[in-house]
């Protein structure tokens, strides 16, 4: 989450202008859930984002009158109070609201993929089926032929004429009547198999189609997941900038009826003065800090980040390869699990290590979201997107509806969310689906690890 404050000096005047607060919460691009629980979240998120403005608040005249009169005074301090304390509930509710939107749509994601593979292995399954079933009706069709050829069509016939011979005559009808009951037998087998086959292939292949039912069923209910999750994100973000902004004035407004204007100017300045400078020293420390880290990190490690290929794609971070596109063993940290199925790859860094954009785009999720902890999202248009994961709290460079360019710096490794250690988990998205990014970024001139 990224906040920026702008404060001018104090005036006698009210100070609902004095201060701007933006809070802006991430937005995410696509992932999946049943159609039921992306209804249900839509209408659980109805009660938590009603607007704080709506609460009446005083005016700043009011309070000046109040002053002068000692019990009303009270009743003001009282009644000011009571709303950020309400303030405070509501965005408690409002925040809690998305979180839970944002955990949802990972699962949502995550059962997206899976239906995709499913579909994917069982068409693989029929195609293969069907060519046997193809291959085995046609070997009966020549048997059938081979059959008629031989005049299996009129055997009793053949028989009667054929026996009137000589001995030599009926044996020899005998070897005739004994391979062409062969050939009956084995084309009687091949059409057996034949019919086997068909209707293995018959099966496979509504399976196929239910599974691309259901997998089309889940991408519909994915677009509803994602807008819910959205929404509930947008409604926290406007419930935090209004509270945070009323309480603001509401707690100078309170300090104004408290003390005389000449004390509460002057506190304020001098408040607003050594906040700014204990901000200097902190954010100072923390560059500093992260340079170093930086610094440690590109002489440990195997690859170099931020660097633009002619093809303007950039390697996200410094690190060699520490886990790879595929199946894995689950993982677990701080009461959350990842998947059986790897949908990246991970960079080791050092804590606290530059991550870059691997392409220019626009920046859609900055915020928490599910296991994978801190997390950037962007969009480089074309249906293409990139994923950042694990980023450490406080990490954030960027914030969401950002444009930013290959090579930039847009956060900070870390071990936030289901992470055993600092490393950047990497993603690559076409349209709705991850793919190995190994390959995709090889094919762009920027190699991972």
């Amino acid at each position: 989450m990224i906040r920026t404050r702008t404060v001018t000096g104090l005036r006698t005047d009210p100070p609902a202008r004095r201060l701007r607060v933006t809070n802006r919460w991430p937005r995410h691009t696509l992932a999946l859930t049943s159609i039921m629980a992306a209804m249900t979240l839509l209408v659980t998120l109805v009660s938590p984002v009603a607007p704080a403005r709506a609460v009446d608040y005083p005016s700043w005249q009011d309070l000046q009158n109040a002053k002068a009169n000692t019990a009303s005074a009270a009743a003001q301090v009282t009644a000011i109070e009571n709303l950020i304390a309400g303030l405070q509930v509501q965005v408690q509710e409002t925040q809690a609201a998305a979180e839970k939107s944002a955990n949802e749509l990972e699962v949502a994601q995550q059962e997206f993929d899976d239906a995709t593979r499913r579909a994917e292995d069982i068409q693989t399954q029929a195609d293969a089926s069907k060519a046997t079933a193809d291959a085995a009706t046609k070997q009966a069709g020549q048997l059938a032929a081979q059959l008629y050829r031989t005049g299996g069509t009129d055997l009793s016939v053949n028989l009667f004429l054929e026996g009137e011979g000589d001995g030599a005559d009926a044996d020899l009808l005998l070897a005739k009547l004994g391979n062409m009951s062969k050939l009956v037998e084995r084309s009687s087998d091949v059409y057996e198999s034949a019919q086997s086959a068909t209707n293995n292939a018959q099966s496979l292949g509504d399976q196929a189609k239910v599974a691309q039912s259901e997998r089309e069923t889940l991408r519909v209910a994915a677009e509803a997941a994602l807008a819910a999750a959205q929404a509930a994100a947008e409604a926290a973000a406007n419930a935090l900038a209004d509270s945070e902004a009323k309480s603001v004035e509401l707690e100078q407004q309170l300090q104004f009826m408290r003390d005389a204007q000449a004390t509460t100017t002057a506190g304020y300045e001098a408040g607003v003065a050594e906040r700014a400078r204990l901000e200097a020293i902190r954010v100072a420390a923390e560059a500093a800090a992260k340079a170093a880290a930086a610094a440690a990190a590109r002489a440990n490690s195997g690859g170099s980040g931020g660097s633009v290929s002619m093809t303007g794609w950039a390697v996200p971070a410094s690190g060699r390869i520490t886990g790879g596109f595929g199946p894995r063993s689950v993982i677990c940290n701080g009461g959350q699990c990842s998947g059986s199925f790897h949908y990246a790859t991970d960079l080791g860094t050092g804590c606290g290590s530059p991550i870059y954009a691997a392409h220019a785009g626009v920046v859609t999720w900055a915020g928490v979201l599910g296991t994978y902890g801190n997390f950037v999202k962007i969009s480089h248009g074309d249906n293409v997107s990139t994923g950042y994961a694990h980023i450490q709290n406080g990490g954030y460079n960027v914030r969401s509806g950002q444009s930013v360019s290959a090579g930039q710096i847009i956060a900070y490794s870390g071990d936030t969310g289901a992470a055993n250690g600092c490393h950047l988990h990497f993603e690559v998205w076409i349209g709705g689906n991850r793919i190995n990014p190994v390959p995709f970024m090889a094919d762009r001139g920027a190699s991972l690890g």
